[in-house]
């Protein structure tokens, strides 16, 4: 066991601890408490600097004018008519008229099938009726000839009947003679295939050469009509009473776009649907559009603006000077000597590149619209000019 020298009393040893303890405890303390206060003193002098610092940014005014109210939605081009050609009759294709996509027009001649066999059935068909138009003639002769030998009694009543029989066949001979030449001369016609609407041609399916059959399942050619043009698209039924309510005004103009918002050609509403699609709670809608520039491909999908009507001095600013905090959304304006301050809003609708403000902002007054990440309250900005793209 240890023993303590001579004159210590353990008692005061742990007194002696304790305080080593103590000194070191409080020593501790405030080297912590000068350490955060040299932090905060950082801190401080930093958020000074930045306050201080002056921030270049992009700047635009606040704006009043009118503003289009209107429905986005994508839309799908749809062809106002498309023909797949077929030939009517039988036979072999001995000449085309036109090349793959080529432009043509209604009645316009695509191909020409061998026309001798219906040439030689017209010939017959007419021979037949001449033969049985001399056959008429006769018994025509016959039918006068009995009718006054009738009156004289020198001929029964039924041998009169036979001769009367004799001339209505041969009248009923000549009218199938007379329809047989028009279907010879149609089937002559059906040789050669037109163009049953004006528009464009796809790919040839049918070669020349090639024998085709009448009505087959495969059709030589298929004819889409370019101009006018159709566009589907569908809205919410949500909007449906703003655009009946539209609709009542007058024509909805409606602009089809590109899908980063180029334009490609302006039309009008012609078709609402008559009643709403449970599954997708949207109405069908189609507008009709000139498409003469081809502008429009069938099957193309394409950003369909449509127009309603127009919201009268309205506040505008551009949709990037908007930010949202805790409090909603704000932007910086600039005040005097170029200052900042945060500025709450309330925004009636986004309208793409710009935002429509209710309240908040007045016209004329300018905001940061880039380079609000570096600001504060009571900033000091530099306004630098907006690269132009090359």
């Amino acid at each position: 066991m240890y023993e303590f020298p001579a004159g210590i009393h353990p008692s005061a040893v742990a007194i002696g601890c304790r305080l080593v303890l103590l000194a070191l405890l409080v020593l501790g303390q405030a080297l912590f408490l000068a350490a955060c206060s040299d932090k905060n003193s950082q801190a401080t002098e930093a958020s000074a600097t930045r306050t201080a610092e002056t921030v270049p940014v992009l700047v635009a005014t606040v704006t009043q004018r009118d503003m289009p109210l209107h429905i986005e939605a994508i839309g799908n081009v749809e062809v106002l008519a498309s023909v797949a050609v077929k030939s009517q009759v039988d036979g072999q294709i001995i000449k085309m008229f036109f090349a793959d996509g080529q432009e043509v027009a209604k009645g316009q001649m695509l191909y020409q099938i061998d026309s001798r066999p219906f040439a030689a059935e017209l010939k017959r068909a007419e021979a037949a009726l001449q033969k049985d138009q001399a056959q008429l003639q006769h018994a025509g002769s016959q039918d006068q000839r009995y009718q006054d030998l009738l009156r004289k009694n020198f001929v029964s009543r039924e041998a009169y009947a036979q001769i009367k029989l004799n001339l209505d066949s041969a009248a009923a001979t000549v009218q199938s003679d007379q329809a047989a030449i028009e279907n010879a001369t149609l089937q002559l016609e059906y040789s050669a295939i037109r163009a049953p609407i004006s528009g464009q041609t796809g790919k040839m399916l049918i070669q020349e050469g090639s024998v085709v059959k009448a009505n087959d399942a495969n059709p030589l050619v298929i004819i889409n009509q370019l101009s006018p043009i159709y566009v589907n698209f569908s809205v919410p039924e949500q909007q449906l009473t703003d655009v009946r309510k539209a609709m009542a005004a007058g024509t909805l103009t409606v602009h089809a776009q590109q899908p980063d918002g180029m334009a490609i050609a302006s039309g009008r509403l012609t078709f609402v649907d008559n009643s709403v699609d449970m599954t997708t709670a949207t109405i069908k809608l189609k507008a009709t559009f000139d498409n003469r520039n081809k502008g429009l491909w069938p099957g193309q999908f394409v950003k369909v603006v449509l127009i309603l009507g127009e919201q009268k001095n309205a506040l505008v600013v551009a949709s990037r000077s908007v930010l949202t905090g805790p409090k909603g959304q704000y932007v910086y304006v600039v005040g005097p000597q170029q200052i900042v301050a945060v500025r709450n809003i309330m925004v009636d609708r986004v309208d793409g590149a710009d935002t429509l403000v209710n309240k908040g902002l007045a016209a004329g007054e300018v905001v940061v619209i880039d380079g609000q990440s570096r600001l504060l309250p009571g900033s000091k900005i530099s306004i630098k000019e907006e690269k132009k793209a090359s």
